[in-house]
């Protein structure tokens, strides 16, 4: 598990990008030579690594779209995830 500091920006790691599938519905993240098919959290939260938003706002803006609370240890994990895959980085 990373040790991550709340106002750290994220960003997917370049040539990464998202896309939004309309046939199928779903988002997609776009990597050389690869398609990763998301599930709407991930994709929710892959949407927000826009290097400008930090991780706190990443998480109060997840929470307040789902209406939820406590989904800090959850985000942290899956943003943990996808450093470890490549997909993401910070940015400074």
């Amino acid at each position: 598990m990373i040790n991550w500091e709340l106002s750290e920006r994220l960003r997917l790691r370049s040539p990464a990008r998202m896309k939004f599938d309309k046939a199928r519905q779903t988002d997609l993240l776009l990597l050389p030579e690869r398609v990763v098919h998301l599930n709407p959290t991930a994709g929710a939260i892959l949407w927000l690594c826009d290097g400008e938003r930090t991780v706190s706002q990443i998480i109060g803006e997840l929470e307040s779209k789902y209406n939820q609370s406590e989904l800090k240890t959850d985000i942290l994990d899956f943003l943990t995830q996808a450093t470890d895959r490549g997909w993401v980085e910070v940015w400074k």
